[in-house]
């Protein structure tokens, strides 16, 4: 049995923090909401020690840019992607809707990872730690409902036979 090194995890991201400084750096997702402070690796190699009552938001984004947040906030019709469709209330008041997975276990973490409205922004996902947030309102359940097959029908007694 051949024992290989795990391949690296780590994703680009940029830490924004609940007053607007933002740090950028790389993050392994697998622990995200679980490791209380979060290790951010800067790009200059350094561990960067962040505690999650400072988070505001992770955004996982494909380039460091400075435009990171979404310029859509809200879906502009019903989404197409399957989940839940929420609406994220910070603790300043200001709001964001995306999808996560239709799964309540993942919504008991110690955050929230979402999809957000805008596809073509820099960010993929967000993570939203709970502190962050003052409220989570479920807009609607997206995606294709299983249904019981339907109990097959009797046929019509006729009234006149023949």
């Amino acid at each position: 049995m051949k024992l290989r090194a795990p391949a690296s995890t780590h994703k680009k991201v940029i830490v924004e923090l609940h007053d607007r400084k933002s740090f950028r750096g790389y993050l392994n997702p697998s622990r995200l909401g679980e490791l209380d402070p979060l290790d951010l690796l800067t790009p200059e190699g350094e561990h960067e020690q962040i505690p999650l009552s400072r988070i505001r938001s992770v955004y996982f984004v494909r380039d460091f840019d400075d435009d990171f947040e979404p310029e859509r906030r809200a879906f502009l019709s019903r989404p197409k992607l399957d989940g839940l469709w929420l609406r994220l209330r910070f603790l300043d008041g200001q709001s964001l809707e995306g999808v996560v997975p239709n799964d309540l276990l993942s919504l008991l973490d110690n955050g929230i990872q979402i999809t957000p409205p805008d596809l073509n922004c820099n960010a993929d996902r967000i993570f939203v730690p709970r502190s962050a947030l003052s409220e989570v309102t479920v807009l609607g359940v997206v995606g294709i409902a299983r249904r019981k097959p339907a109990a097959p029908t009797i046929p019509q007694p006729t009234l006149f036979n023949e």
